[in-house]
């Protein structure tokens, strides 16, 4: 057989195992399937091969949610819901799932958040982003008209500065929520019970324990050895400790 004809073969080959592939949509449809049968596990499972796969929507995050609920694992279902108010986050359905989901968690409390992260959180990044970016491109229209247009400077002076100045407002609210974004960092508590310790060993002394469920704030990361890391937290009472990081997942 000659070199040519077994790459040919090859190439066959790899056709049709990529049209035995199960596309995005048929893994998505075969999940919810799986959870109308009342399979929980195995839709979670669907679900998270597709967030694997690098697919992300607020509906499949949603989903996600509502089969962890289901399946008992109260913690991973808070997370999704908190990944799919991230995308969309006004949506009320998951914020009433995510509500009532927060209600299960018994022995802690969901960290304060500031009245600056209330209101900026009513909208994603790339919305804050593409507000500013329309406020600028409009100031600097009008500004070009103006140079355009000399007779135009005193009809379009109170309009250039009042798109000058929400321009201006609205860059600032971005940088703000970009920085809110970057220093953030949150996680949710996915075993039955994650033992918080007052320093990240072992042999460390028990501080608190929190419940599946739970929402924490991360304050630091370190790792021991080669596989062990760990969270320096702070939960919605303000007590501060580390956890070990696979009993917890960060948003």
């Amino acid at each position: 057989m000659t070199r040519s004809t077994l790459l040919m073969l090859s190439l066959l080959l790899l056709l049709a195992l990529g049209s035995r592939a199960a596309s995005p949509v048929a893994v998505f449809d075969q999940a919810n399937r799986l959870y109308e049968q009342g399979k929980f596990a195995d839709a979670v499972a669907g679900y998270q091969q597709l967030i694997a796969s690098g697919h992300t929507s607020p509906t499949l995050y949603y989903n996600l949610g509502n089969a962890c609920f289901k399946a008992g694992q109260l913690g991973r279902a808070v997370a999704a819901y908190r990944r799919a108010q991230q995308l969309s986050p006004r949506d009320p359905n998951i914020q009433f799932n995510l509500d009532f989901a927060r209600q299960q968690v018994t022995g802690s409390n969901t960290p304060a958040r500031n009245l600056w992260q209330r209101a900026l959180g009513r909208l994603t990044l790339n919305e804050w982003a593409l507000l500013a970016t329309a406020a600028f491109w409009i100031c600097f229209v009008l500004l070009f008209l103006r140079e355009l247009r000399p007779t135009w400077r005193r009809p379009l002076r109170s309009y250039t500065i009042a798109a000058g100045s929400l321009a201006a407002v609205l860059i600032a609210l971005f940088c703000v929520a970009l920085y809110q974004t970057e220093r953030s960092n949150e996680a949710v508590v996915v075993a039955q019970q994650a033992v918080v310790r007052y320093g990240p060993l072992e042999d460390s002394q028990v501080y608190f324990q929190l419940r599946d469920g739970a929402e924490v704030q991360v304050l630091a990361r370190k790792q021991n050895g080669a596989e062990e890391f760990w969270l320096q937290v702070r939960d919605g009472s303000r007590r501060v400790g580390w956890v070990k990081s696979d009993q917890v997942v960060v948003l």
